[in-house]
């Protein structure tokens, strides 16, 4: 099926605009926390509210930024948009979500967006990304560590798994995911990046 150019850019256009819905603030209001902007790393993501105490809040923060993925992407195949239209909405809701025009276009870092998107993509993919993060999370216990060898291992998956189709979309997200932990990776290099649960804050 072929659509008009202006109906892809309508489609991307509300994929930025849900990439953009903040739910590690939404989250943290339901929850009565502190916004998570103002404590730890000051990113607006599931890691971050997770410094809180709150496990529930994290979870609905991660629940929340990896739907928002997830959704995008079904929404565009099941209109009917090719592989490269559905790639270009997701690059969208990623893209919305890293620069939030709601925050004024100060977003997370966009893990469990990314994750969502790739599940959508390519389930067995988005899986194993997905795994290298736990695992690599797990050993070091740094997300941000763990963000970067899951970005990295993408196209790795891709050519395992024989994935052609979503390998563009696989591969500027992976791409951008690790542009966004830029300052993530100058304090690892430093020996300064914070652990997760090692740094708590009070409410």
């Amino acid at each position: 099926m072929s659509f008009p150019w202006y109906f892809l850019a309508l489609a991307c256009l509300a994929a930025y605009l849900l990439g953009s819905v903040p739910f590690a603030v939404l989250s943290s209001r339901l929850f009565g926390l502190a916004d998570p902007r103002t404590y730890g790393s000051c990113n607006p993501g599931a890691t971050n509210v997770l410094r809180s105490g709150n496990r529930k809040a994290a979870l609905v923060t991660l629940i929340g930024d990896a739907g928002k993925g997830a959704v995008a992407v079904l929404a565009a195949r099941a209109a009917g948009f090719s592989e490269f239209e559905t790639g270009l909405v997701a690059l969208a809701v990623f893209i919305g979500h890293l620069y939030p025009v709601f925050l004024k276009f100060k977003g997370g870092k966009g893990v469990a967006t990314a994750g969502g998107v790739l599940l959508a993509l390519s389930c067995w993919v988005g899986l194993a990304v997905i795994a290298t993060w736990v695992l690599v999370a797990k050993i070091s216990r740094y997300s941000s560590l763990a963000a970067l060898c899951a970005a990295l291992s993408a196209p790795f998956w891709l050519w395992l798994f024989e994935d052609d189709g979503a390998s563009v979309t696989v591969i500027l997200l992976a791409a951008l995911l690790i542009v966004s932990h830029r300052s993530n990776i100058a304090r690892l290099m430093a020996g300064k990046e914070g652990k997760i649960g090692a740094d708590k804050v009070s409410q």
